[in-house]
């Protein structure tokens, strides 16, 4: 996600009103707000489709207007990562990596030599694995980032221009970019999808399967996912395709080549068990979540922490703390999973719009208003 999308977020949820708790609503009254909701967000203009589920307490609720069903499987982009987080922690928790493992001990000297060079020191050994997962290592993103030509990954593939890259190339993508800073440096964090290329692959090599593999192994199958898995196939037409403003955006190529940074599809059905699964014990134990959250500015309104990202208004926009806090993540397609612990709700979907995916955050933050209201 952009800075630019980011200052959006905020400016849109500057617009939204926090009415007064309404203590005469009956649940199906509830449905229909939540309902009233998606059904305005749909303008055929920016947003054609969403798909979103919310859950407090007792209270569930899945639904979806325009052109998504409540089963139509879509693309989650960088939500993804939050699947990538969850095998880590399952493998710490089984005892076969620890987060302050530099890196090193897993990737041959050829995927490293050259990776992280600041200030003519070269840093790529020292790398660790919560590096990686805080975006505390330095790496420039080789897919934001500005290639050779001038023009980033993501560019490219909005002006049409689909295309295939494995590991090897999106890593010299990475190596021809500058870093932004040493690796730990206090207070610094910087977002790139090549840290979590690089965690796929550690993935791959300490359990000796593909990603895909680990993802139905350690969260599809347990959790029951049914529609959930990692697009790997540049034919198949079952996620719903991409918006760029007003015209779709076919590019399946590159769907596949994302992978543990970007390359799950699935349902607003599956994704609230995962997220749920995700915040209360069930993929890894309870107890790493508070180590989770230390966090560093990456982008207004967000911080980054070990694998997540902390959606915060600051107090001097928040006074009354209308707007609660969420942890999760999202990605660029306009999809998001987030848990706010202060009201224990869980809140996923899409608004399937790369150019406004800002437009997520105010659907989850009405529909929390709505979930919050009695």
């Amino acid at each position: 996600m952009t800075k630019i999308h980011t200052f959006i977020i905020y400016l849109v949820i500057m617009q939204t009103t926090f009415g007064q708790v309404n203590t005469d609503k009956s649940f199906t009254e509830k449905e229909k707000s939540f309902q009233g909701v998606l059904n305005k967000t749909v303008d055929g203009k920016k947003i054609f489709g969403t798909s979103f589920a919310i859950k407090k307490d007792s209270l569930l609720w899945l639904g979806s207007s325009g052109d998504l069903s409540k089963d139509q499987p879509y693309f989650i982009a960088s939500t993804t990562k939050l699947f990538t987080t969850a095998i880590i922690l399952k493998l710490r928790a089984d005892g076969k990596l620890n987060l302050d493992d530099i890196i090193s001990i897993y990737l041959d000297k050829s995927i490293l030599s050259g990776l992280h060079i600041y200030k003519e020191k070269e840093y790529s050994e020292e790398l660790t694995i919560k590096h990686l997962l805080s975006h505390t290592s330095g790496l420039p993103d080789y897919f934001q980032g500005k290639g050779a030509n001038g023009k980033s990954l993501e560019d490219e593939l909005i002006n049409g221009s689909d295309q295939f890259w494995t590991f090897e190339q999106a890593i010299e993508r990475t190596k021809k970019m500058k870093p932004l800073f040493a690796p730990g440096t206090k207070n610094k964090a910087n977002y790139s999808d090549a840290n979590f290329q690089i965690l796929g692959k550690i993935i791959e090599i300490i359990t000796n399967k593909s990603f895909s593999e680990s993802c139905n192994d350690l969260i599809i199958q347990p959790l029951g996912l049914t529609k959930s898995y990692l697009y790997k196939d540049s034919t198949d037409n079952t996620p719903k395709t991409l918006y760029y403003k007003s015209n779709k955006i076919n590019i399946p190529k590159a769907m596949t080549s994302f992978g543990p940074d970007g390359g799950i599809v699935s349902t607003s059905a599956d994704m609230l068990i995962f997220i749920e699964s995700f915040f209360t014990g069930k993929l890894f134990p309870s107890s790493y979540i508070d180590e989770l959250q230390e966090w560093n500015r990456i982008f207004f309104p967000m911080r980054s922490g070990t694998g997540i990202h902390l959606f915060k208004l600051p107090w001097i926009f928040n006074p009354t703390g209308a707007v609660p806090y969420f942890i999760g993540h999202s990605g660029l397609s306009g999809a998001l999973a987030y848990y706010c612990p202060k009201e224990n709700i869980y809140v996923v979907g899409t608004v399937n719009q790369v150019a406004h995916p800002d437009i997520s955050f105010k659907t989850m933050i009405k529909l929390t208003q709505k979930a919050l209201n009695k």
